[in-house]
């Protein structure tokens, strides 16, 4: 069977769009992570707590159990909710992909030497200026590298989102498929924009861990 380029070329830009849902859970993700990571470390009782819940839940349970539990139970639950697949997928991306992150931040915020924070307060630095002036810096360097991992692993977890129907990238390569029958052609495209997906993330991630001279 010959490879026929011709058969990708009108198909990337469907492909890509199918990218868009893992950017934005990524991003979400980033912020939920980054906030309940702080939580569990400086948090009040009840937000530690609220956060511990949340982490131990996601972190237990299968990614695919969550993106069905939020699109099929959620609205039977919510009766005046609907939720589109894209919505859903992106949600699970945000809520999966933040459980983990903030167990990254955690960690690299414990392993601050408590001598920073006691530097910090002893320059007349409010609490919340401490963390995010002193504290926060040095553990955004060595979240860095898990960081990286923690996101490679829930983009390649996107492609569970299939059983939903959602139209993400490995979703939208099934889609053309059914349409011009060239799956040799449209499976190469799909793993060449994960790969590529990946990589441009790496680099990226490498270029900040040498500008920031990881410590």
């Amino acid at each position: 069977m010959q490879f026929d380029w011709s058969a990708i070329w009108p198909s990337l830009l469907l492909l890509l769009e199918g990218a868009k849902m893992t950017v934005l859970g990524l991003l979400g993700g980033l912020v939920i992570g980054v906030v309940a990571g702080f939580a569990r470390v400086y948090g009040s009782w009840i937000s530690n707590k609220i956060a511990l819940v949340f982490i131990e839940i996601i972190r237990g349970t299968p990614i695919v159990v969550q993106v069905m539990f939020i699109y099929f139970a959620l609205p039977m639950i919510l009766t005046s909710v609907r939720i589109d697949p894209f919505a859903a997928a992106v949600v699970t991306i945000m809520i999966n992909s933040g459980a983990y992150i903030a167990e990254i931040t955690r960690g690299s915020v414990l392993s601050i030497h408590k001598g920073f924070r006691e530097a910090g307060l002893a320059l007349w630095l409010s609490k919340r200026d401490t963390l995010r002036h002193v504290i926060a810096p040095l553990a955004l360097r060595r979240m860095l590298p898990p960081l990286g991992n923690q996101w490679i692993i829930s983009i390649k977890d996107t492609s569970l989102f299939i059983v939903i129907g959602v139209a993400e990238l490995t979703r939208s390569g099934q889609e053309i498929i059914a349409g011009n029958f060239r799956a040799l052609e449209i499976w190469s495209a799909v793993a060449v924009i994960y790969l590529v997906i990946t990589l441009v993330l790496s680099f990226i991630l490498r270029q900040l861990e040498r500008k920031l001279k990881i410590i």
